[in-house]
């Protein structure tokens, strides 16, 4: 296998580019998912145009949802989950929006009190009860029912996944017992002396990390996947190796007391843990350290070969947050990439160059930003000295920082065992074009 990619998989987690596919709703024939749209919208349109009515037909003063609520008798939430609901002018957006059956009742009962007409009143009713028997034969339960309005409604999509990965995030950090409040995951792909080949450099970061339980392992992992002869011959800034190298940890930004974190190397792959056994959220560190890989790779791929060249960041570990950047020196000729995100719970970390691994892509709707080129440009809330950060490094290891390009995909509550890929289209070895085109596999 031709030697063309290298990844970072730690407790990093994040995917860079377009998003890949559409959800689907999975209905056993061809034209299921046609009726149930049908059958959705046809019950938002409902719902939308009964409570609206009712809503206009509630004798009130001042507007907006205090003032509802205030009146009918209810949570000021609920007041406002309705009078959003109802400015909708898509159905389907309108049932997502939507409380649910048992608190619009209440709402129809409170306007009711008001002296609202009994004809509105059970027109409203009417469409409650069509909209309860679609959530319970009709999908199943309103989770679900979120779910599949989801994959029609962007803004329901980003609020369906955000909800789903903060629970996954507070299930995991208890079973793991660690966390974290960012992952920083940065490489920087730097011209190597022969000019024919490249450094591949990661910086990581555990901002916020702390153990929820005594005993918690805390791991981290850098890999190549590719083959090729090269051994893997990682080291420190100040170039020693990993596994000797008693400065891995960057003082400068991590937390005091310095956190103590031990590297072992199997085949092409690096394992770090921290030895520190403090636990609760009075023990959180920020932890920064760095790896350099001199010349890991050819710059360029096999005419021919169709290959993508790809990087990633493993979720190994519950966080709140993780970033990812890929910075790029001016001259390595890369293109924009692409983003995959990878369930790794089954066959492993994913091979971007393996055809038979796209049945594991994550369809969700995280994305790249284009950073533009500088390290001034950098700068990220998430780690405040991110920059100081990458301007420290750059110095130690002799890199202009002014030339780097960079790509940020950021990732609020990274699903625990996804692998986060950045896709690049390589130069080919004699010049010309790849061949094969942005995001396809070979």
């Amino acid at each position: 296998m031709a030697n063309d990619e290298v990844h970072f998989g730690g407790a990093n987690g994040g995917e860079c580019g377009d998003v890949v596919g559409t959800a689907g709703l999975g209905g056993e024939g061809e034209g299921e998912p046609h009726a149930l749209e049908a059958r959705i919208t046809l019950v938002g349109k409902d719902i939308l145009a009964s409570i609206g009515r009712v809503i206009e037909s509630v004798p009130r003063g001042k507007p907006g949802p205090q003032a509802l609520a205030d009146l009918l008798g209810l949570d000021k939430v609920l007041a406002s989950r309705v009078l959003k609901a109802t400015r909708s002018r898509d159905p389907i957006t309108a049932t997502h929006r939507m409380p649910g059956p048992e608190p619009l009742r209440r709402l129809v009962r409170a306007a009711e009190t008001q002296g609202v007409d009994s004809g509105i009143i059970a027109e409203a009713y009417r469409s409650i009860d069509a909209f309860e028997l679609l959530i319970r034969q009709g999908v199943g339960d309103r989770s679900t029912l979120d779910a599949i309005v989801s994959a029609w409604v962007p803004e329901a999509r980003r609020e369906f996944e955000l909800r789903r990965k903060q629970a996954a995030f507070k299930a995991m950090s208890q079973l793991k017992g660690v966390q974290c409040d960012a992952i920083v995951a940065t490489v920087v792909l730097w011209p190597s002396a022969d000019g024919s080949r490249m450094d591949v450099v990661w910086l990581n970061g555990l901002v916020g990390m702390h153990r929820v339980r005594p005993g918690a392992a805390v791991k981290l992992s850098t890999r190549k996947l590719s083959g090729g002869a090269e051994a893997r011959l990682p080291v420190s800034l100040d170039g020693a190796s990993v596994e000797n190298a008693g400065g891995l940890v960057i003082p400068e930004f991590s937390s005091e007391p310095l956190p103590r974190m031990r590297a072992q190397r199997v085949g092409n792959n690096v394992h770090y843990s921290l030895a520190d056994g403090t636990f609760g959220p009075a023990s959180a560190a920020d932890v920064f350290f760095a790896e350099v890989n001199r010349g890991e790779l050819p710059r360029a791929v096999p005419a021919g070969s169709g290959r993508k060249r790809y990087f990633f960041a493993e979720t190994t570990m519950p966080a709140k947050l993780l970033q990812f950047d890929v910075l790029v020196h001016e001259s390595l000729d890369t293109s924009r990439p692409w983003l995959r995100i990878y369930d790794t719970a089954f066959e492993g970390v994913a091979n971007v160059n393996d055809p038979a691994r796209d049945a594991d892509i994550l369809d969700m709707v995280e994305s790249i930003e284009t950073l533009g080129t500088g390290v001034s440009r950098f700068r990220s809330s998430n780690s405040p000295a991110y920059v100081e950060l990458l301007r420290h490094a750059c110095m130690r290891l002799g890199y202009d920082g002014a030339v780097l390009s960079g790509y940020r995909c950021v990732v609020d509550f990274p699903v625990y065992g996804s692998q986060v890929t950045m896709v690049f289209e390589p130069p080919v070895e004699g010049g010309g074009s790849p061949g094969a085109g942005a995001g396809a596999l070979a």
